[in-house]
């Protein structure tokens, strides 16, 4: 069968900044080891992180998207048959730049929420001057263009779970069962 023909599964983790898609998409992949499934974890952020940024392209998306490619294909060859994808999608146009880096792509998003106010909370334990500020900030405008926007297959409120129980209910909602 050849590469176009294959369907890979593909979840993307999804969220506000703040929304503990990092934490999410680790812990998904901690539950998928111990059931033994082969996949892959792919943080984009680590794959934009270059300077400079196109002026056209201030979160280096595209330069991400080609790393995602070769990324996968090199992980697809040592034999992950699935893959967690952790980002933040502001439109649903993002689901082509993904299945154009995955041929064969099977993609749902997943979005993680939690109130605004509580997104501020945990980015002031992580952040702090000009940076909590932009990133406090930043959440209540994705929050809003998430809603706005519809994104997400499935919405998950992270609000009073522990870590492990939104990663079960994440796999248990896009049918990836241990």
């Amino acid at each position: 069968m050849s590469q176009a023909h294959v369907s890979i599964p593909t979840l993307i983790v999804t969220g506000a900044v703040g929304a503990g898609k990092t934490t999410i998409g680790g812990a998904v992949s901690d539950q998928l080891t111990e059931a033994n499934r082969p996949h892959a974890l792919i943080d984009m952020d680590a794959l934009r992180s270059c300077y400079p940024r196109p002026a056209d392209d201030p979160f280096n998306t595209a330069v991400g998207y080609r790393n995602l490619a070769a990324l996968w294909a090199n992980y697809q060859g040592v034999g992950a048959e699935r893959v967690i994808i952790v980002d933040v999608v502001e439109t649903p146009e993002q689901r082509a730049d993904y299945a154009a880096a995955i041929p064969g792509a099977a993609i749902q998003i997943v979005r993680l929420t939690a109130s605004v106010a509580e997104l501020q909370r945990r980015l002031a334990g992580r952040e702090r001057g000009d940076s909590l500020r932009w990133h406090q900030a930043r959440a209540a405008e994705l929050t809003a263009l998430m809603d706005a926007r519809g994104i997400g297959d499935h919405v998950i409120d992270t609000g009073g779970k522990t870590i492990d129980e939104i990663a079960a209910e994440v796999l248990q909602r896009v049918g990836w069962p241990l």
